[in-house]
């Protein structure tokens, strides 16, 4: 090959291309329409600063400016019939092929360029990820390229450029939808065994998800080389085409084409499954972490683990991703582990004999919903593994969508190759956190999902309050202690006082279990026995220990703790839930701006976590004169956030006490601390614990949104409980590693301008409701001032006691349905007057949006529209310098 052929070829295309204003326009088109997908509804409500809504629909925005670009490459030179020309001169077929797609891929590349302002636009609004970013937009480059040898093969078929631009787009779409086409995907599944996306968006993916994959990489180089050949292979066809040997030549280039795929798909399919991958994400989360390879190395010689992984053949689309990653990450452990690790993978269908050995280990099929060609139904999937060595077993049953696979792999792979586990103490409570049978309700009650997850690291026990407790364990986790009677509470303080680790968990108003308000501390203990039938209450139990305030305890600890107060907070930091979830469902984020983080930076419980979820709990601070050393775990926002008393949001009704359904909110500019860390160093026995004032954050519900990632939230509940533990007992070995995943990167621009907007919502409710009550109230003062004066006259004898009587009845029958009725007024008034601040609100909040959105859109297109403009005055000032001076108009 000559460069200096191919360089005069590139040069001629890539100037015709940008010799009139058609190719600035697609360019334009191109980067408007990116910006479109890149940041509509969406990208808002799901607060992220990535590329992730481009990156879904960039496969189809190929589908528009690769027939752009290449319509006119060869069918322009046979419609001018300048293509004779072309191949006459002293180049060869495979230098002009060269060059043009070397030109085609030049265009490109600058429409690509013009679109980093996507970029601009994501930095102007939040912190994005740039090794993600330089990762995606590598993937963009490359797939784009790919589809460019097809769209010049569909230009080299005919003289049109509008047949070409249609023919590039049938031909593009193959590889963009083969995934999607009925039938291909079961044949390459079933009768090829090809599990690996064969489109360009399966391929794309890993790009986007900032990993450099060889297999990828290979793909879209495979397939550019692929419809080059056939490119060369039709222009090269003028040589024998109409001569003698046609038939066989055909048939040969067509043997040719066939064995070069088969080559590509092997050789794609092979880097595949060998699985290479460069990582580019900021925290490194697609390579092992020093953790689970110092765990590797650190395994005995004498306890090999050997780790079996149950997975289904197929699974749906969400979950594809998820058995990729765990597929991967254990071929990283077989061949870091040496001769310690063997890993053995099981595909498993349906009433199978694998599916019968999965049971039988531990390894149940989970329902999953699916979508197939609009229809909803649920598949029974397999994503688990058996980890033993020894006579130690660790079971995952299910890798969910939130479960962190190399976490779990590596938890579970120090755990049984240990000689004996450390042992975690569940104390009885009215929580029923170990399960058992409840009397009250005559049922069986499951164990709360959080003792499962301990018993994958520790071994687990319940421990029994009714006496001394001398047990041996390295933690004692105590949730709703406060329901504890006084001997009970006496042997738990005794043995906190002992120095030994305790976790605590309690709850002004435990939401989840026990169900209602039966659990809540200033509610009576419910006696044995079901009663509580036709809405009549319990027989109370015996008297909680202080009255259900636990202060025997908080003393012992150092902490005040009021059981009457419960936290609610003012701002949700997920815009499309703001109205959905209630005020008490507080978000505590350990990014915020300004430093305002809600977990501890400097704590290695809390550090790195992103976001928990609290429901309802409350409020600890250090006690006057306390010796504990007081450290803050969790805290609210401040400013946004502030306290509501047990008679502020509970009302007494026919069935016990409920709570209001719309109580007032009233923040105040302070953080409150939700849990904190209780030491006491210098004594040699001293206070070694953590308290935590809500129990709602480590029960089953939270557990489920932690493990599914339900609502799309990606809480840290669950680490920050088993973080907690593993400090206390002394094993901080996976406490970092629970941390490894994508920063979670907000629109912070967005959020700093909403959140005034919410904050003024909320103090105009607060207003109303004042106002509301005040009018309520005056009325009501009104109706005794009547009283008052009816009973004077009644004393002074101007009338009698039946007519004073029937007056005053009368007067307050009147008065009462005037209040009734004033009362609905107010009502309406104020329900009315928070709608309009709601909808006047919203209407802020969405200009903000649509200006932001405004910003992303119209900033992409101008270097272009700029760079189109310059090059127009350029010629046109150029035009007329070559003009002569007499031929032009005076």
């Amino acid at each position: 090959m000559r460069s200096h052929v191919i360089l005069a070829v590139l040069k001629r295309n890539l100037t015709s291309y940008f010799s009139g204003m058609l190719g600035y326009l697609f360019i334009i088109v191109f980067v408007v329409s990116g910006a479109f997908f890149a940041f509509d509804e969406e990208f808002f409500a799901n607060n992220l600063a990535n590329l992730d809504r481009l990156s879904d629909k960039f496969p189809l925005l190929l589908l528009f400016i690769v027939p752009a670009i290449t319509m006119t490459v060869w069918a322009d030179e046979k419609k001018l019939g300048t293509d004779e020309l072309l191949f006459t001169l002293p180049a060869s077929d495979f230098e002009i092929l060269i060059g043009k797609y070397l030109a085609v891929l030049a265009v490109y590349t600058v429409a690509l360029a013009f679109s980093v302002t996507h970029v601009i636009v994501l930095a102007l609004l939040g912190q994005p990820d740039m090794g993600l970013i330089l990762t995606t937009y590598l993937g963009y480059w490359l797939s784009g390229a790919a589809l460019l040898a097809a769209g010049m093969f569909a230009s080299v078929l005919t003289s049109s450029p509008t047949v070409a631009f249609a023919l590039a787009e049938v031909i593009c779409a193959i590889p963009v939808f083969i995934d999607q086409i009925p039938g291909v995907s079961w044949f390459l599944k079933e009768k090829l065994g090809i599990t690996e996306p064969l489109s360009v968006a399966g391929n794309l993916e890993g790009f986007t998800d900032g990993r450099i994959e060889l297999a990828g990489l290979f793909y879209f180089i495979g397939l550019t080389v692929f419809f080059l050949y056939l490119n060369a292979v039709m222009i090269a066809r003028r040589h024998w085409a109409g001569g003698k040997e046609t038939g066989n030549m055909a048939t040969q280039y067509s043997v040719r084409v066939l064995c070069l795929v088969v080559a590509l798909l092997c050789l794609t399919y092979s880097l595949a499954v060998a699985g290479k991958r460069l990582d580019t994400t900021s925290e490194r989360l697609h390579t092992l972490s020093a953790t689970t390879l110092e765990t590797l190395d650190n395994i005995p010689d004498d306890k090999p683990v050997t780790i079996q992984a149950f997975v289904s053949k197929d699974v749906p689309q969400d979950y594809v991703p998820i058995k990729k990653e765990l597929l991967d990450r254990l071929k990283e452990y077989d061949k870091q582990g040496g001769g310690n690790v063997e890993v053995r993978i099981v595909e498993v269908e349906p009433f199978s004999q694998e599916a019968e050995q999965a049971t039988t280990l531990g390894i149940e099929p989970q329902q999953v919903q699916s979508e197939d060609g609009g229809r909803f139904s649920l598949e029974e999937v397999y994503l688990g593994v058996v980890l033993t060595s020894g006579f130690d077993t660790v079971v995952v049953p299910f890798f969910d969508r939130g479960t962190p696979i190399e976490y779990e792999l590596t938890r579970s792979v120090g755990t049984v190759s240990l000689e004996k586990r450390r042992v975690v103490g569940v104390l009885t409570t009215d929580a029923r956190v170990m399960g058992g049978f409840d009397q009250q309700s005559f049922r069986q009650i499951p164990e709360w999902q959080i003792v499962e997850e301990l018993r994958k690291q520790y071994e687990v026990k319940e421990v029994s309050p009714d006496s001394e407790i001398t047990a041996e364990m390295d933690v004692l986790l105590a949730i709703l202690p406060s329901s504890l009677t006084q001997p009970q509470m006496d042997n738990l303080v005794k043995y906190v006082e002992s120095g030994e680790p305790v976790l605590i968990f309690d709850d002004p108003i435990p939401r989840f279990n026990p169900p209602g308000l039966s659990g809540a501390p200033l509610e009576a203990k419910p006696g044995p026995g079901g009663g509580g039938m036709f809405g009549m209450q319990r027989q109370p139990g015996p008297p909680k220990a202080d009255g259900g305030r636990a202060t025997s305890l908080t003393d012992v600890l150092g902490i005040r703790w009021d059981v009457a107060m419960s936290l609610f907070d003012l701002v949700n930091p997920h815009p499309k839930y703001a109205d959905v979830f209630p005020k008490e469902l507080v978000f505590l984020s350990g990014d915020q701006k300004d430093g305002d983080s809600c977990l501890n930076p400097d704590n290695v419980i809390t550090s790195g976590l992103q976001e928990l979820i609290v429901f309802y709990a409350g409020e600890i601070e250090r006690a006057t004169g306390a010796k504990t050393e007081f450290t803050p775990l969790l805290e609210s926002r401040s400013g946004s956030t502030g306290l509501n008393s047990w008679d502020q949001i509970t009302t007494s009704g026919f069935f016990g006490r409920q709570l209001m359904p719309s109580p007032n909110y009233r923040r105040d500019p302070e953080s409150h601390t939700i849990a904190a860390l209780l030491q006491n160093p210098d004594a040699e026995d001293g206070v070694n614990a953590i308290f935590v004032s809500d129990i709602d954050i480590i029960h089953d519900v939270m557990f489920d949104v932690w493990q599914r990632q339900m609502y799309d939230l990606n809480i840290d509940n669950v680490l920050f409980v088993l973080n907690c533990v593993d400090y206390l007992a002394g094993d901080e070995r996976f406490i970092e590693l629970r941390k490894r995943r994508a920063k979670h990167r907000t629109l912070q621009a967005l959020e700093k301008q909403t959140e005034v907007f919410e904050r003024r919502r909320n103090d105009e409710k607060n207003k109303a409701d004042e106002e509301a009550d005040k009018e309520v109230d005056e009325a009501k003062e009104r109706l005794e001032t009547m009283r008052d004066e009816l009973r004077e006259e009644l004393e002074k004898g101007n009338l009698d006691a039946g007519t004073i009587s029937q007056r005053l009845q009368s007067a307050m029958e009147a008065e009462n349905r005037k209040l009734q009725q004033r009362e609905k007024e107010i009502e309406r008034e104020k329900n009315q007057r928070i709608r309009e601040v709601r909808i006047e609100t919203e209407q802020q909040i969405r200009q903000i949006e649509r200006r932001f959105w405004r910003l992303a859109v119209l900033i992409p297109p101008m270097p272009a529209i700029i760079l189109g403009l310059v090059v127009l005055l350029v010629r046109l000032l150029g035009e007329r310098s070559t003009i002569a001076s007499d031929r032009m108009r005076q």
